[in-house]
């Protein structure tokens, strides 16, 4: 029951922080369980996966509803189809890695490093990102290669979606903070309906406790609605602010898991 409770409080949490900045909230769920050893990288993916998706259903629907920001439909739509293809290109990917090295420590490892690698490289674009010049893209072309690659390395990471989503719409579209969080949202979406669909079909669904894939679940979807209400009433700033402090613990946490998974591999 405890566990529970705990799984519940994490995702809720993250899901909240997720809906506002756009980030998916599987880039803070991952880290946070993976940091507890309580179950396997496959069942943490799995249970990351559901919760994103619940959570982006419900964000998308309520920012939508809402009016809280303008959803440029072409544009999401073109990357949010590339990231439904690279999000089955990345689990097969996962899927591989995992055979090919037969230790989930390592799995582990290799996640958290790439983490590291790209929450970085988001927090220092993030901070600097008012002295860079971008871009206006519309090829839909374009934007479906971007998707793909969001995909895959989201899929392959557990994550659903994360903080890259964010650099990528707002220096290759320029779109605004809440823009891109919400066309970020929109993206993960699709690939995580795409990568459940693959997942149930190839019979690769993990084993694990009903109890704790309901209450993530459900912490998605309460923390998707409470997301969407709170990021009504903030400001573009307020958004940043909360997203920079957001990379900065994820790298912790990050740390600490390739460090954790590197002595036990």
């Amino acid at each position: 029951m405890l566990m529970t409770i705990i799984f519940f409080m994490v995702s809720i949490l993250s899901s909240i922080a997720g809906s506002i900045c756009g980030i998916g909230g599987g880039v803070i769920i991952k880290p946070v369980l993976d940091a507890t050893g309580i179950m396997s990288v496959s069942n943490i993916s799995f249970l990351s996966g559901c919760t994103v998706l619940a959570m982006s259903i419900v964000s998308v629907y309520k920012n939508v509803r809402a009016k809280t920001a303008k959803l440029n439909v072409r544009i999401a739509t073109g990357l949010a189809i590339g990231a439904a293809l690279g999000g089955v290109v990345g689990k097969s990917m996962f899927q591989m890695l995992k055979s090919a090295v037969g230790n989930e420590d390592a799995v582990g490892m290799t996640q958290a490093i790439v983490l590291i690698i790209i929450t970085l490289g988001t927090l220092i674009y993030t901070i600097y990102k008012n002295k860079i010049q971008t871009k206006e893209y519309t090829q839909l072309w374009l934007c479906f290669i971007i998707g793909v690659l969001l995909g895959v390395m989201s899929s392959f990471l557990g994550i659903g979606g994360g903080p890259i989503n964010l650099v990528v719409l707002a220096y290759f579209f320029s779109l605004s903070t809440k823009e891109a969080a919400l066309s970020s949202l929109y993206i993960i979406m699709f690939s995580q309906i795409t990568s459940l669909i693959q997942t149930c079909v190839t019979g690769t669904v993990p084993e694990v406790e009903a109890s704790y894939l309901i209450a993530m679940v459900l912490g998605g979807i309460l923390g998707g609605t409470l997301g969407s209400r709170v990021n009504k009433k903030i400001d573009e700033s307020g958004v940043n602010k909360l997203f920079i402090a957001l990379m900065v613990v994820i790298v912790g946490i990050n740390v600490y898991n390739a460090v954790k998974f590197g002595v036990a591999f």
